[in-house]
């Protein structure tokens, strides 16, 4: 294993008590360069996750509550006239930082949302013809409550797309939650120390990129994108940004266990996360009470690794 991404998992457990798994897979998906979705009631821990990988890693970030009445200017930046020059300047906007934390972003509206997507695919902003280049590294952390719940819309398809991995934390178990009662006045993200710079994560991320990948792991995940398509319950299929998210975590999985290749189980450690939110079931799905996840472990009992 990994000696520093075990230490930044240990870090972050002080803070998030019982939930290791979701902490390895969220740090995976910034080792590999991605975004996360993290889907779940309001008041399980959420925020302080993400709060807490960024101090973990040295992280400059930043934490946008997302209302209705939030601007796309609120989050990518605007131009504004200086008297004293006589020219125009530009006023960045809180997506500027190294982790932005989006709170609730299914409570604002679509045209808020949509100014994230070329942050996210681009780690730039263009504000009135003129592009501005974000902090390397940059990685957006969403939050989003379940469909539902007052105030809330549906991520559009394009949207989701960009996340790597979609998360849930879920209730803590009984041990869990009286830790986290018992620490509940205690010192929060004080406890959490630094293990690594952002310095030292990119190199961890060009480590990551370079992870020998067999041919036939190719073979394997593009054998597993194409049978979402074929599939008689799926009205939508993985996309080719979908399967190579799914690479690009299988390689993050196999960096945190100190593997120096990628194996089938890297794979499936990760696809559930990887994919349940790009594939939509048809209405004949739905009617054999089939949730997606049930899906995608049919297709990978279906599909096995050559």
């Amino acid at each position: 294993m990994n000696q520093e991404l075990e230490q930044i998992v240990a870090e972050v457990n002080k803070v998030v008590k019982g939930k290791e798994r979701v902490i390895r897979k969220a740090l995976a998906a910034i080792l590999a360069g991605g975004h996360v979705l993290l889907e779940d009631i309001p008041g399980v821990g959420k925020t302080t996750l993400a709060m807490a990988l960024g101090k973990a890693m040295e992280l400059s970030y930043k934490r946008m509550q997302f209302t209705p009445d939030v601007l796309p200017s609120d989050i990518v930046g605007f131009t504004m006239y200086n008297s004293a020059t006589g020219e125009f300047e530009y006023k960045k906007g809180a997506v500027f930082s190294n982790l932005f934390l989006a709170d609730e972003l299914n409570r604002t509206s679509s045209k808020t949302q949509s100014a994230l997507l070329e942050v996210m695919e681009e780690s730039r902003v263009t504000v009135d013809g003129v592009s501005y280049p974000l902090p390397v590294p940059f990685t957006v952390i969403a939050t989003e409550n379940p469909f539902g719940s007052s105030g809330t819309q549906l991520l559009p398809e394009s949207q989701l797309d960009r996340f790597m991995i979609c998360l849930s934390m879920g209730y803590p178990s009984h041990n869990a939650a009286i830790d986290i009662l018992k620490g509940s006045v205690g010192r929060g993200l004080e406890q959490v120390g630094s293990v690594i710079t952002a310095e030292r994560l990119m190199e961890l991320r060009t480590q990551t990129e370079n992870l020998y990948v067999e041919d036939k792991i190719h073979e394997y995940i593009i054998d597993l994108t194409e049978e979402t398509r074929r599939d008689p319950h799926i009205a939508l299929g993985v996309s080719p940004r979908g399967s190579i998210a799914l690479l690009r975590m299988a390689r993050a999985m196999a960096m945190m266990r100190g593997g120096d290749y990628v194996i089938p189980e890297d794979i499936l450690g990760v696809i559930d996360d990887v994919w349940k939110h790009r594939i939509k079931l048809n209405a004949r799905a739905r009617a054999e009470g089939m949730d997606v996840s049930d899906m995608i472990l049919r297709i990978t009992e279906r599909i096995h690794a050559v």
